[in-house]
């Protein structure tokens, strides 16, 4: 029984992990380096970054091939708003 539920485990929860983004809370750095980093290894690949109203707005594609806009805080380096770009 044991040897059927793992492997349909770990398929139940690739899609998950596949399709993972920043959470406004994550700390990925105050520093273009450090902040592509962590962003890649969350699922976005990040286009260009660009200050916005105090915040660094990191605009970058994620793995679903959409475009989206992670807003960091420039002190902290933590996650504030990931949305969807228009």
């Amino acid at each position: 029984m044991m040897k059927i539920l793992l492997p349909a485990l770990a398929l139940t929860l690739t899609p998950a992990v596949a399709l993972a983004m920043p959470a406004v809370g994550d700390v990925v750095g105050t520093n273009p380096a450090d902040a592509t980093a962590a962003l890649e290894k969350a699922g976005c690949k990040v286009r260009e970054f660009e200050a916005e109203n105090g915040q660094i707005e990191a605009k970058c594609v994620g793995s679903d091939s959409k475009l989206w806009e992670v807003y960091i805080d420039p002190k902290s380096g933590a996650v504030t708003k990931v949305k969807a770009e228009d």
